[in-house]
């Protein structure tokens, strides 16, 4: 387990507080792990406050960016994950994977922006064009945006 982790940890079962500045010890990396070490050990509270503490020391980290929109997404605050999972996107580019693509898809979807859900689904079948899951997503969309069948 990661020494934050541990520490955030040991914090917490004392009763006392951690703060950005103790957190600000560690690299985004580190963070990242941490985050991924407490969910594990079903300590979410933490992990989502330890995910707030890294946003704003590290709000350009890819590390960051790429687990706090995954903790969106457990949380299910859709708007959250939709623009933290765009920021990843944009710095990203053309590495963004299939993954971060039905990402922020679903995020979208369950966030009520269907038109946009459906863009973003175009976007990821253009770099992805055999991706079952992207072309499942696609359909379901253009379905729901009573589109019936598109033509990709």
């Amino acid at each position: 387990m990661a020494n934050l982790a541990q520490e955030l940890i040991f914090h917490a079962e004392h009763g006392q507080p951690f703060n950005t500045l103790q957190v600000s010890r560690f690299a985004p990396e580190e963070i990242r792990e941490a985050i991924q070490a407490l969910m594990g050990q079903d300590r979410d509270a933490l992990a989502y406050a330890l995910g707030d503490a890294g946003l704003a020391l590290y709000p350009e980290s890819e590390d960051i960016l790429a687990i706090t929109s995954l903790l969106s997404v457990v949380r299910e605050d859709w708007p959250q994950a939709v623009d933290l999972l765009k920021q990843l996107m944009e710095m990203q580019t053309s590495r963004a994977t299939v993954f971060t693509h039905s990402m922020l898809i679903r995020s979208l979807r369950c966030n009520l922006d269907l038109a946009e859900a459906f863009e973003a689904a175009g976007v990821a079948l253009a770099l992805f064009p055999d991706h079952p899951e992207l072309l499942k997503e696609y359909d379901a969309l253009a379905e729901a945006l009573g589109l019936g069948a598109v033509q990709r």
